[in-house]
């Protein structure tokens, strides 16, 4: 799950945990996030920030349900084509589970072999939810435990 710090971090799900993770406005990573299972970890991306990367673990707590912030009006996220007759907005929510001592940047997983074919070191294809595979997950866990 991919996130700028400056609007919402891992420290700040650490002190709000848990948190609906709400705003995703993008076909195939709302089809990703309703593909996530209450107990599933997460890996926590931090963007747009001077060493991006990630920066720890998260646990989904809550299963996808629609995302109010759809129909608000007042909202970033308002979708004048959602209803709750018919929502196109899901959310789930994530709780916090632990920061990594260190970052794993992105130069670090582009240099990592087993993201060589991962949309995650590709610009323009990091969405804010995105799959990886078990031997992926496996080798960041072992980085950040370095």
């Amino acid at each position: 799950m991919k996130t700028e710090p400056s609007v919402f971090s891992l420290e700040d799900l650490a002190h709000r945990s848990p948190e609906p993770w709400d705003g995703i406005r993008n076909y195939q990573a709302r089809n990703f996030l309703r593909s996530m299972q209450v107990g599933d970890d997460v890996l926590f991306y931090h963007s747009r920030c001077p060493i991006p990367g990630i920066v720890g673990l998260a646990r989904i707590c809550a299963a996808a349900r629609p995302d109010p912030t759809q129909y608000d009006p007042s909202s970033h996220y308002f979708d004048p084509a959602s209803s709750p007759q018919k929502p196109r907005w899901d959310l789930v929510d994530v709780a916090y589970v632990r920061s990594f001592p260190r970052t794993i940047s992105l130069d670090s997983l582009k240099a990592h072999p087993a993201f060589q074919d991962s949309p995650l070191i590709r610009k323009g294809n990091r969405l804010s939810v995105l799959p990886i595979t078990p031997t992926q997950w496996e080798g960041i866990l072992a980085m950040a435990d370095m």
